[in-house]
């Protein structure tokens, strides 16, 4: 019998009353082995109406009792982490130890949340004028939602609620319908580390539940992670409902190969960026800008590296890259590779024909290089979302720079050189909201804050690190005079108020 995967509101499992269903398959086989239910907008009333009631009171918790329940959570996390990581192989098809990669970077913003006492100190000046005192302080927004995408599962929801929770807000999460059950498996966690009913909560669907997100009055700020064309339609959205966000898009990320650069570190780099997690992340590195004469030596290795890798099912601990999240998906990224040469590409590998034996029917889709990609060409302008990495050739840095600064996307970036004058230049003149130097995949680490710039993020706020507690909380100014009993009556003043 399929399994089904229902709503967690209130503490527990809520049974989906809709009756649609999404299927969640296994990448592997193609097998459909879940059902997902998908919620109505009576099913999305009742989990906000069930966090603004925990709102109430959660709001006003102490940060000792909410760091407390986080440090629980967190033990409970770690000691969980294999499972979660089997439920995300199973659903999203990467192999386990990458889905344990994505658990252990999920883990870092809660440790980052367990501290959240630091991060909401407030300000205090005194003796502003006689006897008046000024402070700042932050404060909850009440019930907040994500919404987040199917290439990790564990790790985009944990960059959000952890640290919207221990801010004192309540969370509403609406997950990928396509691999489902990880966060359905973090919210028991939650609840077993004593998380009070209603303070997060689960809701499964379509754009049905998300319109309704994003049109809810008592929804105050919604966080997205996805594709350009999503994220600019869910900031549009919520803001003209009124609402805080933080939507993140899509990214086409390069990587400036130098001439003096260490080229056998640079294809490697480039392989396990462009390559990992079968390219569906978007701190891929999709385009390698090789700059003079380094192009030809840098493809045959990259090429080299390339043919070397396993791909399999993500339960073998042989396997270095699995299938696709769905056979549309596959075939859209196919469709990009089949198409390069009559674009002006030049197919040094070429992926679509990939099978593997005795799964016949997984998403499978093998390494694509093309090189000599040209900047009009559709592999270039798109985020294609899988592996296929394209190499262009500059003449200099300069035209390098220029040509990554032309893209609409700025989320990450990175320069492979052995001169520091030349990277320090570029950390300075790109473009982009992350850069790596000699470092592939820029992704900060929790107490730094995560996004991009340009059609990669809407919204003035990057998520997690120092952003995510601001975008969680609201400032308020509290201007205070105490008298002193040995001062006369002041009397009536209708002047400006004078700071002396």
């Amino acid at each position: 019998m399929t399994k089904t995967v229902n709503h967690w509101i209130g503490g527990k499992t809520v049974e989906g009353t809709s009756g649609t269903y999404g299927p969640v398959t296994d990448p592997a086989t193609g097998a459909v082995t879940t059902q997902v239910a998908f919620a109505t907008v009576d099913e999305v009333d009742a989990a906000v109406a069930t966090a603004k009631q925990a709102y109430a009171t959660w709001g006003q918790s102490s940060l000792a009792r909410r760091t407390e329940i986080l440090f629980r959570f967190r033990a409970l996390l770690d000691a969980h982490r294999d499972e979660i990581a089997e439920l995300i192989t199973a659903e999203h098809g990467k192999v386990h130890s990458d889905a344990l990669g994505e658990v252990a970077r999920g883990l870092e913003i809660v440790d980052l949340a367990c501290g959240i006492a630091v991060q909401l100190k407030g300000e205090l000046s005194t003796q502003v004028a006689t006897r008046v005192d000024v402070s700042s302080i932050r404060q909850p927004l009440g019930v907040v939602a994500g919404i987040t995408p199917f290439n990790f599962p564990a790790m985009v929801p944990m960059w959000m609620f952890p640290m919207a929770i221990a801010c004192g807000n309540t969370f509403v999460l609406k997950p990928s319908e396509k691999d489902p059950s990880a966060s359905m498996k973090v919210a028991e966690l939650l609840a077993e580390a004593g998380l009070p009913d209603g303070v997060f909560n689960v809701v499964h669907g379509d754009k049905v539940a998300v319109d309704r997100l994003l049109e809810h009055p008592d929804v105050k700020a919604v966080s997205f992670v996805g594709s350009t064309p999503i994220a600019r339609y869910i900031h549009t959205t919520a803001s003209a409902n009124g609402k805080r966000v933080q939507a993140l898009g899509g990214a086409k990320n390069h990587m400036l190969v130098l001439p003096d650069a260490d080229l056998d570190a640079a294809a490697d780099a480039a392989v396990s960026a462009a390559y990992g997690s079968a390219g569906e992340r978007c701190m891929a590195i999709s385009a390698v800008v090789a700059v003079g004469a380094v192009g030809d030596a840098l493809v045959e290795k990259i090429r080299e590296r390339a043919e070397k890798i396993k791909i399999g099912p993500g339960n073998d601990p042989t396997s270095e890259m699995g299938p696709l999240i769905t056979a549309a998906h596959r075939d859209k990224v196919a469709s990009y590779v089949t198409g390069a040469a009559a674009q002006g590409s030049e197919v040094v590998l070429d992926g679509t024909g990939y099978s593997v034996e005795g799964y016949e029917n997984g998403h499978w889709i093998g390494l694509s290089l093309l090189d000599r990609v040209p900047v009009t060409s559709d592999a270039y302008r798109d985020e294609i979302f899988g592996p296929v990495l394209c190499v262009l050739r500059v003449d200099t840095y300069e035209e390098g720079v220029d040509l990554i600064n032309a893209s609409p996307f700025g989320n990450g970036t990175a320069i492979f050189t052995r001169d520091g004058g030349a990277a320090r230049r570029f950390q300075l003149e790109i473009e982009a909201g992350m850069v790596g130097v000699n470092v592939p995949i820029p992704v900060p680490v929790g107490y730094h804050s995560f996004g991009g710039w340009k059609d990669s993020l809407f919204g003035d706020h990057h998520i997690y690190g120092n952003d995510g507690t601001h975008f969680y909380t609201r400032g308020k100014v509290v201007t205070t005079r105490w008298p002193d009993p040995s001062d006369a009556p002041a009397g009536v003043d209708l002047g400006f108020p004078r700071n002396h």
